[in-house]
């Protein structure tokens, strides 16, 4: 009888946990695998909020979150304290998801101990590699070396083969984001209470259209994030508009958001809001304003308009399908993409009922398969 093959897993980040669960849950269940997970902490409370919702529980935690360390401070202590768990599992594949840098430094760890690397994610490019920063660096990274490249679409897989990686090892699955949004939504279904958190800011906007806002980008720190706290500001003086905010933790976010529209009687700032309670918050909006990667494939999912305040997407897709827009960080374009969705029946519903380019639900699934081939 053959063994199972020894599989770790490694994230840190909460995206990348939403993203890994749904492959964790199929790689757990399916006898093929000897299946290990190592989380590395990157995001602390934001990270355990997901592995609790989804009953996951690592075989290791390194816990290395610090407040403002630095991206060296943190690579280096990612690139030796996942080694030294490398070193004790030994598996024979090593799983990262996208563009951390827990997924860059645990494929490195991986690499400099010939073991193979899985990609879940592989070949999403922006075409600018401070935008975002540094994360198109980090993906590019695992992308030279990964033995599986799992692109979410056909434009990440030919952006691979245009960067010559063997096409054989390039398997276009779908997102993995989509399996754990149709687990999510199901969940609440039948367990309303998962996300009941928000009813009482969704009763006091009742009547009003809601737009979720979510904005953590590091290149956006400085002028970028103030101009989007300036065009919030300015969309929440439109008629019968209300915002939901979901604050991210990072001082160079919150300083910034706080000084612009605490007060204001129809924004909500909120805590960061866990996965059911981010999933319900999807379900109420009318549209989105982000510079998340994530929101880009969720939103669509539930026929929400996103539009995206960047400069630069690695997630073309959504774009050409005309689920999203970008707008970038002008106050100006960002308040008049916003009216225009908002005044323009049939703009909104052209971008609302748009396919969704991000895939079936199905994409751990054929992860496994692959792997197990």
């Amino acid at each position: 009888m053959k063994l199972p093959r020894k599989i770790l897993s490694v994230f840190g980040t909460r995206p990348e946990a939403i993203k890994m669960f749904p492959l964790c849950h199929a790689l757990a269940a399916d006898e093929r695998f000897d299946a290990r997970i190592c989380v590395s902490g990157q995001h602390r409370g934001m990270l355990d909020q997901v592995l609790e919702i989804a009953n996951i529980r690592p075989d290791h935690d390194l816990d290395l979150m610090k407040p403002d360390q630095s991206l060296d401070a943190l690579t280096a202590k990612l690139l030796t304290g996942i080694g030294a768990i490398l070193d004790i599992e030994q598996p024979d594949i090593v799983v990262v998801q996208g563009d951390t840098a827990t997924a860059m430094c645990g494929a490195l760890a991986a690499y400099y101990r010939k073991i193979p690397v899985a990609h879940v994610e592989a070949g999403l490019r922006s075409g600018d590699i401070h935008h975002p920063w540094p994360e198109e660096a980090n993906r590019k990274i695992v992308g030279s070396f990964a033995r599986w490249h799992f692109a979410p679409t056909e434009t990440a897989a030919a952006a691979l083969r245009r960067e010559n990686v063997d096409p054989g090892a390039i398997h276009v699955t779908g997102n993995t984001v989509i399996d754990a949004l149709h687990w999510i939504t199901a969940r609440i279904a039948d367990e309303p209470e998962l996300a009941a958190g928000l009813a009482p800011v969704a009763q006091r906007f009742a009547g009003r259209r809601v737009i979720g806002v979510t904005s953590h980008r590091r290149e956006n720190f400085g002028d970028g994030m103030a101009a989007i706290a300036a065009a919030i500001r300015e969309i929440a003086e439109l008629d019968n508009v209300a915002i939901i905010f979901p604050v991210h933790l990072n001082p160079n976010v919150r300083r910034i958001m706080a000084a612009e529209l605490d007060g204001l009687d129809n924004v909500a700032l909120l805590e960061p809001l866990d996965y059911p309670h981010f999933a319900r918050l999807l379900d109420i909006a009318t549209l989105m304003l982000t510079d998340s990667g994530g929101v880009q494939e969720e939103a669509p999912a539930l026929g929400k308009p996103v539009l995206v305040m960047r400069e630069t997407t690695e997630r073309p897709e959504g774009v050409e399908a005309g689920t999203a827009r970008l707008v970038g960080t002008d106050r100006q374009r960002i308040v008049a993409e916003t009216r225009r969705l908002l005044g323009d029946p049939e703009a909104y519903a052209a971008m609302a009922r748009a396919h969704n380019p991000f895939g079936d639900g199905k994409a751990s699934r054929r992860i496994v398969d692959v792997l197990a081939g």
